[in-house]
């Protein structure tokens, strides 16, 4: 009875090598940098430094064009008063009376007494006009 425990014990610790080993092979390639998730956890991460990286470029790309933007408009609107203040100077300035070209004023044309309308009483509206085909229309 003692051979036949000790024989199936020996096959239990057999066993357990085999599912030890084959376990350590998955477990290796699984965290296998090349085709594992490693390698994917590897690739990612990589990616995450690439787009921190072009993120804080796109940051500072944007502060700089807002900067930019909030100065020119500054002086748009410096621009404007000042636009501003020369038209309403112009019109505080008299008008010209030493012009070196005479002035010519449009003389009114005289007024044509209006067309009266024809007296439509007795006549038709719509009337039938004869065409050149001899055809009825």
């Amino acid at each position: 009875m003692e051979l036949i425990a000790d024989i199936l014990l020996g096959a239990g610790a057999i066993g357990a090598g085999i599912y030890c080993f084959v376990l350590g092979r998955r477990l290796n390639r699984f965290n296998d940098l090349e085709k594992g998730v490693g390698g994917a956890v590897a690739v990612l991460s990589a990616q995450v430094d690439d787009l921190t990286r072009t993120l804080t470029a796109a940051q500072q790309t944007a502060a700089q064009s807002a900067q930019t933007l909030t100065d020119l408009t500054a002086r748009a609107e410096d621009m404007s008063r000042r636009l501003e203040l020369q038209i309403a100077s112009l019109h505080d300035l008299p008008p010209e009376t030493n012009r070196t070209e005479p002035v010519s004023v449009p003389t009114a044309a005289p007024k044509r007494p209006a067309p009266t309308a024809p007296s439509r009483e007795g006549s038709p509206l719509f009337a039938r006009r004869a065409t050149g085909t001899g055809d009825a229309a």
